[in-house]
């Protein structure tokens, strides 16, 4: 399988298709048990779990289904967060998290707990998690899952944008035929093969 930076990937297949397993090991999660992984021209095969964590750190963002914010704390810390494990200054901190809460569209809710937002807003909330630390892959996993669907549109077309005005490379796993259509290609697996979609 190939990516290209600039890309917006959709993946697809039915439960057991290898959907999750090939997201983890694009996410240097997991590696595979033969063959080989290069990000960035670097083979992740031959790395060791110090230097995959740092590769993740430095150059991945991820979206889940849950949103998987702290619940008593703000919008603005939830964002924080990464850049805290980085020891990342505190001021700068607070800069570069409103600027990704800017960038999703939600610096006037800087301030709001998670029990004060909806779910599109947790999960425009998450994304500028995931994009605090300047990432080149953003790795989206069922993003739209727990969304009604005026809010699966809006997280959506704010990927595509994040895609096209910022040259982020999106690589996002779903179920849902419409959402997969947002993406410049469909990758589709069948019982751990890529059956269409492959370059």
């Amino acid at each position: 399988m190939r990516i290209d930076p600039g890309e917006f990937v959709s993946i697809m297949g039915s439960s057991g298709s290898g959907k999750s397993t090939a997201m983890n090991m694009i996410g240097c999660l997991d590696v595979p048990t033969s063959g080989a992984y290069l990000f960035r021209g670097v083979n992740v095969c031959e790395l060791d779990q110090d230097q995959r964590a740092l590769l993740r750190r430095h150059f991945i963002g991820f979206v889940f289904q849950q949103f998987n914010l702290l619940a008593r704390t703000t919008a603005l810390e939830n964002v924080e967060l990464p850049l805290v494990y980085r020891r990342v200054p505190a001021e700068e901190r607070r800069q570069r998290a409103l600027k990704a809460l800017d960038l999703v569209g939600l610096s006037d809710r800087a301030g709001h707990t998670s029990a004060k937002l909806s779910g599109g807003q947790q999960q425009r909330v998450a994304i500028a998690r995931a994009l605090v630390t300047d990432p080149s892959l953003l790795l989206a996993d069922e993003p739209t899952g727990n969304l009604d669907t005026t809010r699966k549109a809006e997280i959506m077309e704010l990927m595509v944008r994040l895609n096209r005005e910022h040259g982020i490379t999106v690589v996002m796993v779903t179920h849902e035929p419409d959402m997969a259509e947002y993406g410049t290609r469909t990758i589709v697996f069948r019982d751990g093969k890529i059956i269409s979609g492959n370059r």
